[in-house]
């Protein structure tokens, strides 16, 4: 009912004779209001039948062709539907001794009954009228001798319905007057379904036409898109197989975008930056604010603003190769900026993955190289293998073995100190053994650039660096494996148990290490310090690392009270007590050398092991 109530063709005659004065009759035609019809009111359903039952007035027999003529003229003076179906009703007496009984149109396949319909006997006639089913036929009313269900009808078919009926029954010219009024009805509805359906067509046309100009304008726009990013797609695959690596891509993209772009990699180092506004010097990345970094962008899908950045992860098969970025500090990036972007790291990682890969072969062949070295090679062989890698092994190395307390020596700690090295210039070979990192390095490290700068690569201070004397051949690097991790044990039981030693200023302490008879060493410490070593065992005492501690301040009382967290008169009684058990005057230039050294041996090379077999 929806769909009919929304093309009602009865809603705009009904509002018309709403609006007149009881008794009119409802609106006249065009052709009546000339003065050419009969006055309304001759029909069945005016508003004063409507109030009452009366017979209508006959139309004088020679007055019948003018007013069916101009009749004919009044429902094709109009278009609306519900208005041709009323005037046919009112006039129906025209055509003889007739009376509108009901009218129906037909609106999208259903019957809808004229609000002019009377109230008598609706439920008969509309159900005669429904089961007809678009034929004509008689239509019985009580006190009605005759009565037909007359369709309207036009080449499209069924308009409608006219239930006529006669209180006499028509002669034959009375029934072929009908037949006219019928047929000119039907006609003026045709002509009026028509001019509906025109005008329903040419608002769809409108309709599909502004939909046609609307979807062809987002065509139009999304094929421009798509040729935008196509090309921008292109042009940066284009540049990375070019062999142009980071900066090329950096430089497209700061063409393309007008805003600075960099490339970083997973740690925060620049690699690349294209555009004006960088910083010099470039800040130091923090370690663990990189990670979050890290994790918060990758967390994400697409570029992810991280203050004045736009930022996106490169990483092919999920592993973080490295950062692209654009600085876009008034935030203007737009929607083709941030799919730039996003194909730049699309074309950078194939760049990025390459490079890891070169430099995991890379690094595998210099780890191989620098175990043999290590271990001791062929020279020839040796030679040969470093020319192989792009090592120069002729010039004089240094072996240095790098401990970190904080830090296993796994390979992650092995790229960790690659890149610190490099950071500081030097050229080295990287192998690992267990609990510390080895670089064969063809030059004499700087005395803290390469501890400052692991300092800064793991964010703290806890480790120990050892570095050996000079390597002049191959042959001579495991001897120097041996010195700097001497060096490297001196350097972590000293008082300062953090930072870099070389083994060429160890001095006396060259002795005190790997390689040396430690049976003739733990006779030496056992013969000045046998007492004191036993006396501790019995009675849990600190004797000897009380003197240790004493020589290692220079004998300084104050210091050495600090150190060992004692009163100053506590200390003065243990060393009192030291000269007792042990029979030795620390005042004597030879004795007080003697037990400085066999302290430093205890402590540094054999530690507990002459406790434990003094016990």
């Amino acid at each position: 009912m929806a769909s009919n109530q929304a093309h009602n063709p009865y809603r705009r005659r009904c509002d018309w004779e709403s609006s007149l004065p009881r008794g009119s009759g409802g609106p006249l035609p065009m052709a009546a209001r000339r003065g050419s019809l009969p006055p309304r009111g001759s029909g069945r359903h005016t508003t004063a039948a409507r109030r009452g039952p009366s017979p209508p007035a006959h139309t004088p027999a020679d007055r019948v062709p003018h007013v069916l003529m101009v009749f004919s003229g009044a429902l094709f003076d109009t278009l609306d539907a519900g208005e041709i179906l009323s005037l046919a009703m009112d006039h129906i007496a025209a055509a003889g001794p007739y009376s509108a009984e009901a009218g129906y149109l037909e609106v999208d396949g259903a019957l809808i009954p004229s609000p002019r319909n009377g109230p008598a006997h609706a439920l008969a006639v509309d159900r005669r009228v429904r089961e007809l089913a678009g034929e004509d036929g008689t239509v019985t009313v009580p006190g009605r001798p005759w009565g037909r269900a007359l369709g309207l009808r036009g080449l499209e078919g069924l308009h409608g319905y006219l239930v006529v009926t006669s209180r006499s029954r028509p002669t034959e010219a009375e029934r072929s007057l009908l037949a006219t009024l019928v047929r000119h009805t039907a006609a003026a509805l045709s002509v009026a379904f028509a001019h509906r359906h025109q005008r329903e067509d040419a608002l769809e046309l409108h309709r599909l036409r502004e939909e046609r100009t609307a979807l062809q304008g987002r065509l139009i726009s999304a094929v421009a898109e798509l040729e935008y990013q196509q090309a921008v797609h292109t042009l940066l695959a284009d540049v990375a197989a070019s062999g142009g690596g980071e900066e090329a891509i950096t430089r497209t993209l700061h063409g393309l975008t007008g805003l600075p772009a960099l490339v970083e990699d997973r740690f925060g180092r620049l690699r690349s930056w294209t555009g004006p506004d960088r910083p010099d010097p470039y800040p130091e990345p923090d370690p663990v604010r990189q990670d979050e970094m890290l994790y918060a962008v990758g967390r994400q899908t697409g570029p992810v603003r991280v203050k004045d950045r736009l930022v996106t992860l490169v990483r092919p098969h999920g592993e973080i190769l490295g950062v692209l970025a654009l600085v876009d500090v008034r935030g203007k990036a737009d929607e083709h900026t941030l799919r730039a972007l996003q194909d730049g790291a699309a074309s950078l990682a194939p760049e990025l993955a390459h490079l890891r890969n070169l430099a995991e072969v890379e690094s595998r062949l210099h780890r191989e190289l620098a175990d043999d070295l290590l271990a001791g090679t062929d020279g020839a062989s040796a030679y040969a293998r470093s020319e192989a890698v792009g090592h120069d092994l002729h010039r004089r190395h240094y072996v240095v073995v790098v401990q970190w307390s904080s830090r296993t020596a796994d390979d992650f700690f092995v790229q960790t100190v690659g890149r610190a090295a490099s950071a500081v210039g030097m050229h080295s070979l990287l192998t690992r053994r267990s609990g510390h990192v080895v670089l064969v390095a063809d030059g004499r490290p700087h005395a803290r650039a390469l501890y400052e700068a692991l300092a800064r690569e793991t964010g703290t201070r806890s480790g120990t660096i050892g570095v050996s004397s000079p390597c002049d051949s191959p042959d001579d690097i495991p001897h120097g494996y041996e010195e700097a991790q001497r060096a490297l044990e001196v350097r972590r039981h000293s008082r300062e148990h953090y930072g870099t030693t070389f083994f060429d200023e160890l001095g006396l302490y060259r002795i005190l290490g790997p390689g040396n008879d430690y049976g003739e060493l733990e006779t030496f410490v056992h013969e000045w310090l046998g007492p004191l070593i036993d006396y501790d065992s019995r009675h849990h005492t600190a004797m000897v690392e009380t003197l240790s501690q004493y020589f290692d301040c220079g004998g300084n009382y104050d210091e050495t009270a600090e150190s060992l967290a004692i009163h100053r008169s506590t200390l003065r009684y243990r060393l009192q007590r030291i000269r007792n058990i042990s029979g030795n005057d620390l005042a004597n230039v030879e004795s007080r050398l003697n037990l400085q050294v066999a302290t430093r041996v205890w402590k540094i090379v054999l530690g507990e092991q002459v406790g434990n077999r003094h016990r």
